[in-house]
């Protein structure tokens, strides 16, 4: 006998030995478990890999050798078993593979071709299902013999040649098909250092596309996937092969890995140590001071970096409206300053955070895309940045140099936590639960401290209004406080290590990981009264003077209040927000507004100088000079009026001359007067 038909009939004998010991395995240890399945309707059974390895660790190295095999022996040995269903075809899915088999995206190579391998990452990008041809018969016209042609490539193959000798064209009688689709895995931030994440096809085909598995690799979420690496020809656009081969993950199972307390592997000790500090007597002090040890000052800001790293909790209507429990922050402040390391450090610390400065973010690349899919053909749906940051952070630096296109793709985002794609033929909407933590810098450079905040910040009002806190940072000189800060820089570049913070940052990401999912705490009523109590008198504090009625707080912080008092009993793993709690949310929300809201002419707080570019007091003085104008015009009964006659009546209720001239410059600029010669004015 020559030794290739020797060959064969080994390799026989070892498939039919694998199908022997599949068959037994199942039996053992999943037989309940696959007529449960069956009975179902499902197409497919998975099995541990751990439960393999203590039953037979030879089938387990074939298994990891040459994975297609063993997975056919396996699909034969299910159907040996007298099913409840008959079931054409039955997959045997393998998942828990150890540590040793991972591998990362960026280490796959040629040598990793037919292995078994899993790998984390996070979807890009999902194709369409499309179906595959699995096999295709064909009959021969000369004799009637039926020809099955396993279709493998990309390129649909018919027979060439049939046993009775005939050549030429066969006839189709059936075609298996098989729906497939395509996803590309990026690899996880959290595994790098810093490198660009590298990117692979996967494919998926079979009951892993069932609607169930759609749900759960949507873009964003990250996956765990098991499978082997596959090369694909590369055709020429000549019509030759190339040389090059792609390569793609073969998925054999696919499971959505969560950021849970369970993944981040909390053991019993650090339950210990996060409960220990969850018991401080002022927790949110001393988790604040190791948010940034190596950042001088900035107390009241790192107070509520660790306030929106807990979040609020998230609501759910009955009549399905959802209010968010994400908050949003804004850093406004002077060049060196400290704002940007502020936002790398809690890039380390934040579950789920994804960094892009703002010169080099798209709303594409924010938001979502629509890609032409290379793969499979047709469009595909590209997650950006907040959508891959979902139930976690967004942090964008730079916020000022990002265009105003791009900017618009953030409101959205940032008040219903979606993401909504209309192009090409995809209609989508993406969920980003999203907290976003943006930093700029004033209009030009630095601030002017005799002008509107607003209007040296390059954002437009709608977006300013929709964050939570606003913080200018200022860089003032002052002899007591450049000395403390020289002395904690200098002393730092000496001895490094007195950066270190109490809470180590392990710890620290695990403790903010447990009580974010941990707690869900509920208003108590003497929180709700003390929030009413601020919000009513804010809102009703100014007395109407001169016309000036200035707006101290709109609706829109005092739901900034409620998220912040429930994290701040989230902080301390109570079920209640008690009073304690909302003291503390207003004391943060009171410091903001006065920090960027306080109308010097007046000295009372005014939500207008953020939410728009005119505030009340000068709004109040252009509705006088308008009814001062009508006025000239109804006594001297002419459509020309001298602005002398206007200087005239304002003198009489004590407004200033250039403030006339002020006023009748920003009417002139909106277009209710022109000037048609000098020192006359008209209403238009």
């Amino acid at each position: 006998m020559s030794d290739s038909k020797t060959q064969e009939v080994e390799e026989i004998l070892e498939t039919s030995e694998q199908i022997r010991l599949l068959k037994e395995f199942i039996e053992q240890n999943y037989h309940a478990q696959l007529l449960e399945t069956a009975r179902k309707g499902k197409q497919s059974l998975v099995v541990d890999f751990s439960e393999l390895i203590k039953f037979n660790t030879e089938l387990v190295d074939e298994l990891i050798e040459r994975p297609e095999e063993v997975l056919k022996a396996g699909e034969i040995a299910i159907k040996e078993f007298d099913l409840p269903k008959k079931v054409e075809k039955f997959n045997l899915r393998i998942r828990n593979l150890p540590s040793s088999l991972k591998i990362n995206v960026s280490e796959i190579r040629s040598k990793h071709l037919g292995k078994f391998v899993w790998s984390t990452g996070i979807v890009r990008q999902k194709s369409d299902v499309r179906p595959h041809v699995a096999t295709a018969k064909f009959e021969c016209p000369s004799c009637g013999n039926i020809l099955s042609v396993l279709q493998l490539d990309q390129k649909y193959k018919e027979p060439t040649r049939c046993s009775c000798g005939r050549k030429g064209k066969f006839r189709e009688i059936s075609k298996e098909l098989l729906d497939g689709q395509g996803l590309v895995l990026e690899e996880s931030p959290d595994d790098l250092d810093g490198a660009q994440p590298k990117r692979i096809n996967v494919f998926l085909k079979g009951d892993l596309v069932s609607p169930i598995t759609e749900r759960k690799s949507s873009p964003g979420t990250k996956v765990r996937v098991y499978g082997w690496v596959t090369e694909v020809p590369i055709t020429l656009r000549a019509g030759g092969q190339s040389t090059k081969f792609d390569l793609i993950l073969e998925a054999n199972f696919i499971e959505p890995v969560e950021d849970d307390p369970a993944e981040m592997k909390i053991s019993d000790e650090d339950e210990k140590k996060i409960k220990k500090i969850a018991n401080h007597s002022n927790v949110l002090l001393f988790v604040s001071n190791s948010l940034a040890p190596s950042i001088y000052g900035h107390d009241k800001i790192k107070e509520a970096m660790v306030l929106q790293l807990v979040g609020g909790c998230r609501k759910k209507r009955p009549d399905g409206v959802a209010t968010r429990g994400d908050l949003h922050m804004l850093l406004i402040g002077d060049p060196g300053a400290g704002k940007s390391q502020l936002l790398k450090r809690i890039s380390r610390i934040a579950p789920k955070a994804r960094f892009t400065s703002g010169k080099g973010a798209s709303a594409a690349g924010l938001t979502a895309s629509v890609v032409k899919d290379e793969f499979l053909g047709g469009w595909s749906l590209e997650a950006g940045t907040l959508v891959l940051a979902n139930h976690g952070f967004a942090i964008i630096d730079e916020l000022d140099k990002m265009t105003k296109e791009d900017r618009s793709a953030l409101h959205e985002a940032m008040e219903q936590q979606t993401v909504s794609i209309s192009k090409a033929n995809i209609q989508a909407t993406l969920r980003c639960e999203t907290s976003l933590l943006a930093a700029a810098n004033p209009k030009f450079g630095r601030f002017d401290p005799y002008d509107l905040i607003a209007n040296q910040i390059n954002l437009p009002p709608t977006l300013i209004n929709r964050f939570d806190l606003i913080f200018p940072i200022k860089d003032v000189p002052s002899r007591e406080k450049d000395e403390l800060l020289a002395g904690f820089i200098l002393e730092l570049h000496k001895n490094p290590k007195i950066a270190a913070g109490e809470i180590e940052t392990d710890i620290l990401k695990k403790f903010i990981l447990y009580v974010r999912k941990k707690t869900n705490p509920l208003l108590t009523q003497e929180a709700i009264d003390e929030i009413k109590k601020y919000y009513i008198t804010m809102r009703n504090s100014n007395s109407d003077e001169a016309g000036i009625k200035s707006i101290p707080i709109t609706a829109r912080q005092l739901e900034a209040l409620v998220r912040l008092a429930e994290a701040s009993a989230k902080l301390r793993l109570g079920k209640k927000v008690l009073k304690k709690d909302a003291e503390k949310a207003i004391e943060l929300v009171d410091y903001s507004l006065n920090q960027i809201a306080k109308d010097s002419e007046t000295g009372r707080i005014d939500i207008d100088r953020i939410s728009s570019r005119i505030t009340a007091s000068q709004r109040s003085k252009i509705s006088v000079i308008k009814e001062i104008i009508s006025k000239v015009e109804s006594e001297t009964g002419q459509k020309i009026l001298p602005i002398e006659a206007i200087h005239q009546m304002a003198k009489e209720k004590n407004i200033p001359e250039e403030e006339v001239d002020k006023t009748l410059e920003k009417l002139r600029r909106s277009g209710d007067i022109f000037e048609p010669k000098r020192g006359f004015i008209q209403k238009l």
